[in-house]
């Protein structure tokens, strides 16, 4: 479409609109570094004073932080560290942040490349990175290597302490990823990590030179199915892999030809057909069972089951774990491990799915800190979170499947249509 001349702001003036804005909000990430800097040391003041071990001090700003940003309890802590940290220890960073010559991730890596060193080694990095910042045009890559490499010439004992330490959190975690795939990540150090990428490069090579007919699978197929073949014992390629998973789907879903997404908790959204799938696979291999939940009249959440145990016995467990599917601080979303009472059992609260929620360990932990409370309401579900400070969060649990439905789904006699028809009316 040819564009009007004189029609709108010229595209010099964008430009400086985006570039502006650019600025403001990297300016505006050192404000916000600077407020819980100082949130944090009036809350350890006030905490030494009333004779709080110095261990303990502290504990509550990084879920603050993370209250006030809408962010996950996880990310709040490091906003929390990072913020002490270019206040009380680089200021040349924090002077780079706030004049906008880099953003926010990049000074927390920076802050994350120094942890290692006492604070006097860390200033000398901070006063080293003066002149990186100056550079015109220069990069976070370059930023962040140049921080690495000073604090490595600044202790070197401390960088080979940092990666032996480094060695010892190697680990495997599994996340969601579109299209009902999932990203499984290893972190393994370099040696190892390299011989495993090393071997699936290998088998690649050795099935191009074996290839059966009919099999157009490319390199990086070829690398995933290894890898599952290797952990699992089964071919991915020729063999059907029994499925375990909890799914939520209605029953048109279920038992007929429904569009609505089914769910899978911790993970999100499945197609209605790869849905019916996963069911018809697990049923083969004699692992499928339904369990029936009740929603509320408006469809929009699980109610009901109750127990007098103080431990949520596993079908209230089950329960818990399907209708919050995520940990239920707000923003947080981390997958739920652990299931507590909204209000606690210890003040008569009751182990029941209205008073039941599921959280991370984290948040479980936090919800106990002085000055943190919870009550729920039981006719919306909307579980209200406050802080020491007196500001209250809400959230509730999701929709029943975890996500909205379109509105074609919900319109009663389109549904009505598709029962009776046995088409997608």
């Amino acid at each position: 479409m040819a564009r009007c001349v004189g029609a709108g702001p010229a595209d010099a003036d964008l430009v400086e609109l985006i570039a502006g804005a650019e600025r403001a909000k990297r300016a505006l990430a050192a404000v916000q570094a600077e407020a819980s800097a100082a949130l944090g040391a009036s809350v350890r003041a006030a905490e030494a004073a009333a004779g709080v071990p110095a261990a303990r001090r502290g504990r509550s700003v990084g879920p603050q932080v993370a209250l006030a940003r809408g962010v996950s309890q996880h990310l709040g802590g490091r906003h929390a560290g990072a913020a002490r940290a270019l206040v009380e220890e680089l200021p040349e960073t924090l002077r780079a942040l706030r004049s906008g010559s880099i953003e926010e991730w990049t000074a927390t890596k920076v802050v994350q490349a120094t942890a290692c060193l006492g604070r006097e080694d860390r200033a000398r990095v901070d006063r080293g990175l003066a002149a990186v910042f100056a550079r015109p045009g220069v990069g976070a890559a370059t930023v962040i290597g140049s921080a690495r490499a000073l604090a490595q010439q600044a202790d070197p004992a401390a960088a080979v302490a940092r990666a032996r330490k480094a060695a010892t959190e190697r680990c495997v975690s599994l996340r969601p990823a579109p299209d009902t795939m999932t990203y499984l990540t290893a972190l393994l150090p370099v040696a190892e990590g390299v011989a495993v990428h090393a071997a699936l490069l290998t088998a690649v090579r050795e099935h191009a030179a074996t290839r059966a007919p009919g099999d157009d699978r490319g390199r990086g197929q070829v690398m995933a199915d290894t890898l599952v073949e290797r952990v699992t014992g089964r071919d991915p390629h020729t063999e059907a892999v029994p499925v375990v998973v909890h799914l939520v789907m209605d029953t048109d879903t279920l038992l007929a030809a429904g569009t609505a997404s089914a769910s899978v908790p911790g993970h999100g959204p499945v197609p209605a057909r790869i849905a019916r799938e996963l069911l018809a696979t697990a049923t083969e291999a004699g692992q499928a069972w339904v369990r029936r939940s009740f929603t509320a009249p408006d469809d929009h959440r699980l109610v009901g089951l109750d127990s007098s145990a103080r431990v949520f016995p596993a079908g209230l467990a089950a329960f818990l774990r399907a209708r919050d599917q995520r940990c239920a601080t707000p923003h947080c979303d981390a997958p739920i491990r652990h299931l507590d009472h909204v209000e606690p059992h210890a003040r008569g609260g009751a182990t029941s799915a209205v008073n039941g929620q599921g959280l991370c360990e984290a948040c479980n932990h936090t919800k106990e800190l002085p000055g943190f409370s919870a009550t729920r309401d039981p006719v919306t579900g909307v579980t209200a979170l406050r802080t020491p400070t007196g500001h209250a969060y809400g959230s509730s649990p999701p929709p029943v499947l975890g996500h909205p439905l379109l509105p074609d789904e919900l319109d009663p006699t389109r549904v009505w249509l598709r029962r009776v028809l046995g088409t997608a009316a």
